[in-house]
């Protein structure tokens, strides 16, 4: 899991490449991290209920376990999600 890739714009203090954090899916996240949901790319109406549920651009989620369903702590309640449903959420390291 690769949360950052070099950006072609060079660091200004010491003229070194810089690390831009990039996106990656809740389901490639490994088990007890706790990352920050940047972007739901599911279709309206799930993403409309992932954010009623808690699962909102912004909320800071930990991963409890992954597989064939995702298992993840928001709001102080653990939610399973399907792994399909779980790579449509783009996630960033906190």
């Amino acid at each position: 899991m690769i949360f950052g890739h070099p950006n072609h714009a060079a660091n200004v203090s010491t003229g070194a490449p810089s690390l831009k954090p990039a996106f990656c899916p809740l389901h490639s996240v490994r088990a007890g991290a706790a990352v920050r949901i940047r972007q739901l790319c599911a279709p309206l109406l799930v993403a409309q209920r992932l954010r009623e549920a808690g699962l909102g651009e912004g909320r800071v989620v930990r991963l409890i376990s992954a597989g064939s369903s995702v298992i993840c702590l928001a709001c102080a309640a653990r939610m399973a999600l399907s792994a399909a449903l779980a790579e449509m959420i783009l996630v960033e390291p906190v």
